[in-house]
């Protein structure tokens, strides 16, 4: 089994090849992070996830031969101990929904900083959701167009309220905060937001970050 600190074994995804390069390159000189491989398209990128077993794929969605949308589909029925992470020049609804659809545990655009990349890596390997701020304003604009609960069945209640707390971390997760930031905006230690995002998903009976902010704004929280 793979110790809690071993390094994020990550496969880079993209079909230019000067952008992979410069990526493994940034990636190589991060702390915990190591980069075990590049593929040009998606259809390389099972064979390599089949050979290398990374636990994240670094994924473009735009790519010939197969692209990342379909690859990402292939990887969570093939390898579904391999964690997709979606890293893309556009965030149309359309790319988004249909790479979360597909399995995608996140979705980045290519202007991402360095530093919110590896945050986004190691949670990823997690299995955590990560989602740019735009796109999680995606998601939680979405689920605020569907019919409400009311609408087919009362609304249950949740069987332990959230704290004040809580409700600030939840709307900040909404937003498509790191735990680092969220810290930073409620003055708290990343340690402590750490736990309180754990309170949050058992209360709100979700895995992961993603199924939290769209729980949250079914129950009108944020």
């Amino acid at each position: 089994m793979t110790a809690p600190d071993s390094p994020v074994r990550v496969l880079i995804v993209d079909d230019q090849a000067l952008f992979r390069e410069a990526l493994a390159t940034l990636l190589e000189v991060q702390p915990g992070i190591e980069v075990v491989g590049e593929a040009g398209d998606g259809e390389q990128a099972v064979r390599r996830c089949a050979e290398l077993r990374p636990d994240v794929v670094l994924m473009d969605l735009r790519m010939p031969v197969l692209d990342g949308i379909a690859a990402t589909a292939r990887l969570r029925v093939e390898e579904p101990g391999v964690r997709v992470l979606a890293l893309t020049t556009f965030d149309d609804d359309a790319d988004v929904f249909a790479a979360l659809r597909a399995g995608a545990v996140g979705y980045l655009l290519k202007d991402v900083s360095s530093a919110r990349l590896v945050e986004a890596l190691v949670a990823a390997k997690r299995g955590e959701s990560v989602l740019q701020p735009s796109v999680a304003a995606k998601v939680v604009a979405r689920v605020a167009r569907l019919p409400q609960e009311d609408d087919v069945a009362p609304r249950q209640p949740l069987p332990v309220p959230l704290s004040d707390r809580e409700l600030d971390v939840v709307r900040l997760l909404a937003d498509g905060r790191s735990n680092r930031e969220i810290a930073a905006s409620l003055y708290l230690a990343e340690g402590t937001v750490k736990n309180l995002v754990t309170g949050v998903l058992s209360k709100l009976q979700v895995r992961d970050r993603t199924q939290a902010a769209l729980r949250a704004r079914e129950l009108g929280l944020c």
